[in-house]
């Protein structure tokens, strides 16, 4: 009798243990938000102040990439400008001439129409001034015509070389190192000194504060969940030590997939299984690759 209530007690810690390793969902592995940073200009790296474990702000500037050839790229361009600008002329200053031979041959215009009309004029020196009068409207066209088509001329290069320069300061803007997001350094793969190349990796950022568990549910599962739900997610930390937090649905999946083999779900004989993200609150104990499970109700 003695064995047998030994066996029994055995039985049901074992049934306990598997109850309570079964109360749960789903399960999944810890993710986060990575970014790998790659430089956007190609250079000797001046500065990359960053070490793997460091904590940065978006945009917070971190390094800086060579920028001398661009800066002088940049003083040509400017001084191009300059010169440019200086070819534009004003055409009311090289119209005036035009305008004042014009505004003499009118007043000797009226002058011979009074003449004429008082009879002490004759209208061959009437037809002269209005000949030189259409000649001169001519001249003042053509040449308005063509200080404007200059003019155009020297705005579409200053546009030109005003463009030039904005992309050189793209480059210099984009020569200075920095992370698009709040994070974590994970990796560093360059360091001060090195040449660098566009496209080149720098270092890995990852957001570990909010962080997502991804995990895999069966379809009879989908109807007990919905795009911001609350529901609790568990870790184990040790051989003992399980920690709680709430976390919050923010993505399900709508293609199943066959069940990854280091993840099991509640009905283990599931072979396709539909993928959700579970955003939590990480307290710093919560690490990328861990894994955890949720419960959701």
């Amino acid at each position: 009798m003695k064995y047998i209530a030994l066996f029994s007690s055995l039985i049901l810690l074992l049934s306990a243990c598997t109850s309570k390793n079964k109360n749960y969902d789903a399960s999944g592995m810890f993710e986060a938000t990575e970014v790998i940073v790659s430089a956007e200009a190609t250079g000797k790296i001046l500065t990359l102040n960053i070490i793997e474990g460091q904590k940065v702000e978006a945009f917070e500037p971190l390094g800086l990439i060579d920028t001398v050839q661009l800066y002088l790229q940049k003083v040509q361009l400017l001084q191009s400008k300059s010169q440019v600008g200086t070819r534009k002329q004003n055409i009311d200053t090289q119209l005036a001439s035009l305008e004042e031979q014009l505004a003499y041959q009118q007043r000797e215009k009226t002058r011979i129409e009074k003449l004429i009309a008082a009879k002490a004029g004759n209208t061959k020196q009437l037809d002269d001034i209005n000949a030189q009068i259409a000649i001169i409207k001519k001249q003042i066209a053509a040449t308005k015509e063509n200080l404007e088509k200059n003019n155009q001329g020297v705005s579409d290069n200053t546009s030109l070389v005003a463009a030039q320069i904005a992309a050189i300061d793209d480059q210099l803007l984009k020569a200075h190192i920095k992370s698009p997001i709040f994070g974590t350094i994970l990796v560093k793969y360059a360091e001060a000194g090195e040449v660098t190349a566009m496209g080149r990796p720098l270092f890995k950022v990852a957001d570990v504060e909010n962080i997502y568990l991804r995990a895999y549910i069966t379809s009879a599962q989908l109807t007990q969940i919905k795009l911001g739900q609350q529901v609790k997610v568990y870790s184990d930390f040790g051989e003992k030590e399980r920690r709680e937090y709430n976390g919050t649905i923010t993505w399900i999946s709508s293609e199943a997939e066959f069940t990854p083999k280091t993840i099991q779900t509640k009905d283990e004989r599931a072979n396709l299984v539909y993928a959700i993200k579970i955003l939590v609150q990480n307290d710093g104990y919560l690490k990328i690759g861990m894994y955890g499970d949720v419960r959701f109700n």
